[in-house]
């Protein structure tokens, strides 16, 4: 398998630096192929602006980014960096994330990471047509057939990130993520690897989650993805894109209802 592991902390001696090495070192003794975005390092540039596209100019007219990204995927002409991202995520089977939880969301230069190089017509925008409206999104899409993996780190115990957690229900708070950036273009979602309770973490703690971690890895290729329902597969109206009430049970709560065995 082919595997993409993108790293986003600042710090290589970090828990999450750590895991990062873990997780391309064992990939690599499984007989996997892997390469690697470890953005920091990178430099990686984490706005998108008029300057990501460089036939823009911006004198003569107000800058729209996905009319501009769409025209510049076509034309091959998005800037160096993000096409060298592109090319990483077309050679992938897998694709792994490795970040701290910050402010309920990933970091920056990770988020920036999405915002440019999952451009208009790579990522988004296609497959429009009578039977489908509002176009191959959700399941389908450029990216279908590829699998995806969000690892993560935490601050508080898992406990606060339950149904009745003050953070939160975990699942609710990574659907942006999981559902919004990487189910919609076509990737399948694999359950999160998930470490809680890390801003002291001894080396009996770490240990046991770079096993746990190498446990999952091993794992990988056979996991079974998270069961999201497709945008055209019949349970959401294709004009409204709202869940059909007999697709509905009320009894599930919070956004699980978009998985298919929440019926």
């Amino acid at each position: 398998m082919k595997v993409l592991v993108v790293f986003a902390h600042p710090e290589p001696k970090s828990l999450n630096g750590s895991l990062f090495k873990v997780t391309v070192e064992e990939l690599k003794r499984l007989g996997h192929e892997v390469r690697t975005s470890d953005l920091y390092a990178m430099k990686w540039k984490s706005n998108i602006d008029a300057d990501d596209f460089p036939g823009f100019h911006q004198d003569e007219k107000r800058l729209i980014i996905a009319d501009e990204s769409v025209k510049s995927y076509k034309e091959h002409s998005l800037t160096k960096d993000v096409m060298e991202e592109q090319e990483k995520i077309e050679w992938a089977d897998l694709l792994i994330f490795q970040f701290p939880f910050w402010w309920y969301s990933m970091p920056a230069i990770l988020k920036g990471w999405f915002d440019r190089v999952l451009a208009n017509g790579f990522a988004y925008g296609i497959g429009f047509s009578k039977e489908k409206p509002r176009g191959e999104c959700y399941g389908e899409g450029h990216l279908k057939g590829k699998r995806a993996m969000l690892s993560i780190t935490f601050g508080d115990p898992e406990t606060s990130y339950s149904e009745r957690g003050i953070e939160g229900d975990i699942f609710d708070l990574l659907f942006p993520i999981q559902h919004g950036l990487l189910f919609y273009p076509g990737m399948d979602v694999l359950e999160p690897f998930l470490i809680y309770e890390c801003n002291s973490f001894p080396k009996e703690n770490y240990e046991k989650a770079a096993n746990l971690l190498r446990e999952r890895l091993n794992n990988i290729e056979t996991d079974v993805p998270m069961a999201f329902r497709s945008q055209n597969g019949g349970d959401y109206d294709k004009y409204t894109l709202e869940l059909k009430p007999q697709n509905f049970n009320p009894k599930v709560r919070g956004l699980k209802i978009h998985l298919k065995d929440s019926q």
